[in-house]
């Protein structure tokens, strides 16, 4: 067997040993602003991954809402991204507060490519910014305002490759956990399906 400790990659030169030079188009895709295609993808985009860090480590939260949830300034230099209801731990807003240090990644159901934002974010309860961001009346608590600093395209290799969008018109896959089954794994005495029922029913409710 191997050194486990030789086998270890310790440097940017290592590293690049490893792999081919990516092509020029591909090294110099990345911009400082969100571009015509760029506001497209975000304009069709319900879904984003959105990380954060602090001292103690890293977080990397899902946030979803109607396509279009995030606005795009006129010059595409700034995002506006409303917190919606969830479960109140605001891990990531937290991290923000520490380290302004943001990247988000854009979805698109059923297309491969995705789309990647980078950047320093602040939050906002600024009130007239929280209204415009109201839906049914509720205002989010805050508004992320996200200084856009790096933004690029992503290649379709990792979806296709997972085959993302076919296995999600299977239905839920056998096997995965339900999140009553996540908290009887934490709580063996809970009842997994009541914890299901309930949040099935509470969820329509909860989400603004």
């Amino acid at each position: 067997m191997a050194d486990s400790e030789s086998s270890v990659v310790t440097s940017i030169d290592g590293l690049n040993a490893l792999y081919a030079q990516p092509i020029e188009r591909i090294a110099k895709k990345q911009l400082d602003h969100v571009n015509a295609a760029g506001r497209a993808f975000i304009a069709a985009s319900p879904f984003l991954v959105l990380a954060t860090s602090n001292q103690q480590g890293l977080d990397c939260s899902p946030k979803g809402d109607q396509p279009g949830f995030v606005e795009v300034s006129d010059d595409g230099r700034t995002l506006f991204i409303a917190d919606r209801r969830g479960n109140n731990r605001i891990d990531g807003l937290k991290n923000l507060v520490e380290d302004p240090r943001i990247g988000l990644i854009f979805f698109v159901p059923c297309v491969n490519e995705t789309y990647r934002v980078n950047g320093r974010a602040q939050i906002s309860m600024d009130a007239d910014l929280k209204r415009r961001f109201a839906v049914k009346g509720k205002e989010p608590a805050t508004v992320m305002v996200v200084t856009v600093e790096q933004t690029f395209q992503h290649c379709a290799k990792a979806l296709v490759r997972s085959d993302l969008w076919k296995a999600g018109g299977r239905g839920r896959p056998q096997g995965v956990p339900t999140m009553g089954e996540f908290v009887a794994a934490r709580n063996p005495e809970t009842d997994s399906t009541a914890v299901d029922v309930t949040y099935s029913q509470q969820i329509p409710n909860e989400l603004y």
